[in-house]
């Protein structure tokens, strides 16, 4: 699926066609078209979203996750603490339940929004779309995310023994709200993180294109993808030490919030500590950049082929 960048189109120019006619259900059934333009596929774009994304992101936290593991750890420890480097894939399982739909809803999301951002602002804004996407993507795959990204970062640090227990257990002490410790700070890292990787992202893959006059394969994707993640992995290391302190502490609330955690993390362990855990993170989300878009690029590209392939023999039996 390629990024189109065109002129404004206004509003009232978008017509829905609801086709009812097809019975196959991998047809597409919803088309927004935009004049002469070529249609703008709702359906199809959030049908391709959720599976790419869905499978790239299940890939990604399956082969990283030692990494993320060693990086909580290294957040979590006050002074002086020591790191263990047993169980680096405690809660994988119960993880990669989570990421499924999270990842899925993310570009499920993004996609569809991403392609109407474009059409609606002026080419010189198409970065403007990628920001905005992006921001609301996150926020959506959120609801999701949050839950998953507690009970993974309790059962790394040897909190709880599965996945199940945990949940349980939190529910039992802190209540529902337990499940989303932290989830002002979560946001406060990741719609930023997300806005910017995926801006990076996307505008580094059109200005490749344009210079090259082709697309990309598939090691170049992957290279931009990398690049995306370990710059805004780096930059946002201190959000995610502030999420990382605020979701683990469970019920003992060390914390008050965002502000009271980096006064009392400033304090007792200066400003180094806002930077635990760089190398680990810009190691597993630069890798886990060039694996995400990668698997993305290449999932859409086989799913767009099975759909035309799909039309194409439509097209002959009628």
């Amino acid at each position: 699926m390629q990024v189109k960048t065109s002129q404004a189109h206004s509003p009232d120019v978008l017509t829905l066609k609801m086709s009812s006619s097809h019975k196959d259900p991998n047809d597409c059934l919803a088309t927004v078209s935009s004049g002469a333009d070529t249609p703008f596929d709702f359906l199809c774009d959030f049908y391709d979203g959720v599976i790419a994304g869905g499978a790239a992101g299940v890939f990604v936290e399956a082969a990283l996750y030692p990494i993320d593991t060693i990086k909580t750890r290294l957040q979590v420890a006050h002074a002086g603490g020591k790191i263990v480097l047993k169980g680096l894939y405690s809660g994988l399982a119960g993880n990669l339940a989570g990421v499924l739909p999270a990842s899925a809803i993310f570009v499920g999301v993004y996609e569809p929004t991403k392609q109407k951002l474009l059409k609606a602002l002026p080419e010189n804004l198409s970065a403007l779309a990628h920001l905005t996407a992006g921001a609301i993507a996150g926020a959506a795959s959120s609801v999701v995310r949050v839950p998953t990204e507690v009970v993974k970062q309790r059962m790394q640090t040897a909190q709880f023994s599965s996945a199940p227990d945990a949940v349980r257990l939190i529910l039992a002490k802190e209540g529902f709200k337990g499940l989303y410790a932290g989830y002002g700070s979560f946001l406060l890292r990741d719609l930023p993180f997300d806005a910017v990787q995926f801006c990076i992202y996307e505008q580094l893959r059109i200005g490749f294109k344009l210079a090259a006059r082709r697309d990309l394969s598939d090691p170049e994707v992957a290279m931009i993808g990398a690049f995306a993640g370990a710059v805004t992995g780096a930059i946002t290391t201190p959000l995610d030490v502030i999420k990382t302190r605020l979701m683990v502490q469970g019920s003992e609330n060390q914390y008050r919030g965002i502000y009271d955690c980096v006064r009392t993390i400033m304090r007792e362990e200066g400003s180094p500590a806002l930077w635990k855990g760089i190398g680990p993170r810009v190691l597993w989300i630069g890798i886990g950049g060039s694996i995400f878009f990668g698997v993305l690029e290449r999932t859409k590209q086989i799913l767009e082929e099975r759909r035309r392939d799909l039309e194409l023999n439509s097209s002959k039996r009628n």
